[in-house]
């Protein structure tokens, strides 16, 4: 086997096996080696990680940075879609997801509290208000319609706006904005100019925020005088997208999934308590927020390669959560299945803050589609269905769906 694993044209992101697989060629290197020396497009060498223990160690190793501009110039973006950069990414004020400890520990120890096991608890019954409203709302509708537009979307974006105290009614300003900044395919200054739109408009409201408090998250943390402008900015940006975005694309992708399995979704249907693990092996079995960066700090022994201190390791979530020698049968969607140790919340420091709540509208929002609409069905073949192969959280731009009996 040769030493590295020239990648030309960009790593191979296309789930090509199907649209819930992984990539074929991501599978078969993770086959032959979990962590994989790889050439980018630019030139310079890497690595590639897809094995689950090997992903598991690296997150929860902080020798691997999240900070970009540890990253060594030549960023290989256009692995992601993006141009490459002559030079490493600056660091943004409150974007924790990019930082490393203590700065990360600093910032995020201020958010903690908002999403604890706890308090995501008491807002459940609040959670389940707001989605069987939307239920309401989409059970008036005239068939065939657009589960993503009229149900997948609004959901997780109605609740981290009341969550964080941003108008609903201004959705279309971060909506917008948001798709355009995960959008691969697109210009560095496209998507800098969508990020600016957002931040602009984020920075007003925390602004605004900071001298007329209320009752909701950034009125709390803009009491925070240690906090600055930008970095209640920085964060606002950070938990808005991740809001919204990524349990958006899973309801959409997730309800397509069962609608591609009548089996397992009768069984879920019959069985409601079946739900939670449900939930759990579609997070699994979908992975919708795939590839992450990470910078060696110094010389690094991971999976027996040892990653030299400068390199880019590229992290892929997607193949570690499909990985054989973790999960029996990974390629098959089993909602019996016990898929808790998954790493599509990510692992160790970094891993993701709003999991829990996460978990709510997932069960709150396929829980309720399975129980009003018993005859949901896809209004057009599956090979129809849009897939966001484009973007960078995964999912389906539009979901048509139709019913035969008038929903519950």
């Amino acid at each position: 086997m040769s030493r590295t694993v020239p990648i030309p044209q960009g790593l191979p992101l296309e789930r090509d096996a199907g649209p819930f697989d992984p990539p074929r060629r991501i599978t078969r290197l993770r086959e032959a080696r979990p962590v994989s020396p790889m050439i980018f497009p630019d030139g310079h060498e890497g690595w590639l990680v897809t094995g689950y223990d090997a992903v598991r160690r690296l997150m929860a190793d902080t020798r691997f940075s999240s900070r970009r501009d540890m990253s060594i110039p030549h960023v290989p973006y256009e692995i992601t879609g993006m141009p490459v950069l002559t030079e490493p990414i600056p660091q943004q004020p409150g974007l924790f997801i990019s930082m490393d400890p203590p700065d990360h520990t600093r910032l995020r120890r201020k958010l903690t509290g908002a999403f604890t096991v706890k308090r995501m608890k008491l807002l459940e019954e609040h959670i389940v208000e707001i989605t069987e409203r939307q239920l309401d709302e989409l059970a008036r509708l005239t068939p065939p319609v657009d589960l993503v537009k009229e149900f997948a979307l609004p959901v997780p974006s109605l609740v981290i706006c009341e969550m964080l105290g941003v108008p609903y009614a201004d959705r279309d300003t971060f909506q917008v904005n948001s798709a355009k900044i995960m959008v691969k395919d697109q210009t560095l200054e496209k998507k800098m100019a969508a990020f600016g739109a957002m931040t602009a408009y984020l920075s007003e409201l925390v602004t605004r925020k900071r001298a007329e408090p209320g009752e909701d998250l950034l009125s709390d943390l803009a009491r925070d005088d240690d906090l600055s402008i930008e970095e209640l900015t920085g964060a606002a940006f950070l938990l808005l997208l991740a809001g919204h975005e990524t349990t958006a694309n899973m309801l959409g992708l997730g309800t397509f999934a069962l609608l591609e399995h009548p089996e397992q979704l009768a069984e879920l249907r019959a069985d409601p308590d079946l739900l939670p693990d449900a939930v759990e092996e579609l997070l699994r079995y979908l992975s919708v927020a795939d590839i992450f960066y990470r910078y060696a700090t110094e010389d690094i022994e991971l999976g027996g390669e040892t990653i030299r201190k400068g390199s880019t390791v590229v992290v892929s979530l997607l193949a570690a959560n499909h990985d054989p020698r973790r999960f029996d049968n990974p390629g098959t969607l089993d909602i019996h299945r016990k898929a808790r140790g998954h790493l599509s919340f990510g692992h160790g420091v970094h891993q993701c803050l709003g999991q829990q709540l996460a978990r709510i509208e997932m069960r709150a929002g396929i829980g309720g589609l399975l129980r009003r609409f018993p005859a949901l069905a896809l209004a057009v073949p599956a090979d129809e269905v849009r897939l966001r192969t484009d973007m960078n959280i995964y999912g389906v731009h539009e979901l048509p769906v139709t019913w035969t009996e008038t929903p519950r």
